[in-house]
């Protein structure tokens, strides 16, 4: 059974820093692309940013320059540093992954339950 559990949200003040993490537990074998995605009530989840096993990074333009995605493979983790917040950041945060539990089957796609990101004054 493999798991994926978000942390690190919360509610920080414009101009603020939160960094995600996302670990992975379980029968695993390889983490292959990770992602970070976000969803506001009634709207499309989003993607915010991808990293590859090789550590090759992807970010939506909005987030350019302000977000930072990273892992730590021993640690099965996968984080997102975000600076600069905006109000418009205020979203549930959700990591995905591509996870294969042994060498002889086929990566399959996970989600996590999300973590609730709020910008305020």
């Amino acid at each position: 059974q493999v798991q994926l559990v978000e942390s690190g949200g919360g509610l920080v003040q414009p101009g603020g820093s939160l960094r995600l993490s996302c670990a992975a537990s379980g029968s695993i074998f390889s983490i292959y692309d990770v992602g970070w995605y976000r969803q506001a009530p009634g709207k499309q989840r989003e993607l915010v940013a991808t990293i590859t096993s090789g550590g090759r990074t992807n970010y939506a333009d909005s987030v350019k320059g302000r977000f930072t995605i990273s892992r730590a493979n021993a640690k099965k983790t996968v984080y997102l540093q975000m600076n600069s917040l905006k109000p418009e950041d205020k979203d549930v945060y959700y990591c995905n992954a591509d996870i294969s539990t042994s060498r002889w089957s086929a990566g399959y796609n996970y989600w996590g339950q999300g973590t609730q990101v709020t910008v305020s004054s």
